[in-house]
């Protein structure tokens, strides 16, 4: 075997174990909740490892009964602040989750010849 060949038995292996930790972090991730508020807790989004609502709480303080349009305006940014602030932790615990692996494959195909 020349310096430069690939041994593609210990590839595949790679390529196996890699997929291993893909299906594994994906398990991870679907299992995994996450929180984000807006309005100092007045609302609260829950959402899991894959951006997905789960649940959402509106605190009882958010609403002003003398001005049922402005509450319900402010309800829904507030909501909309939430659900944002849930799905941004759900993308980094995304990235903490499978970042490692990405850098892995293009590590392994950047060390392959005409890769």
């Amino acid at each position: 075997m020349n310096p430069g060949d690939v041994n593609l038995q210990q590839l595949l292996e790679q390529a196996q174990l890699m997929q291993q930790q893909l299906v594994s972090a994906q398990q991870e991730l679907s299992d995994a909740e996450v929180e984000g508020s807006a309005g100092g807790g007045l609302v609260v989004a829950t959402v899991n490892g894959s951006g997905e609502l789960l649940e959402l709480e509106i605190s009882p303080n958010a609403i002003d009964g003398d001005d049922a349009q402005e509450t319900a305006d402010t309800v829904a940014d507030l909501v909309l602040a939430a659900v944002r602030d849930a799905v941004r932790a759900a993308a980094e615990l995304q990235q903490e989750k499978l970042g490692p692996l990405a850098q892995g494959l293009g590590g392994g195909l950047g060390q392959l010849p005409g890769f």
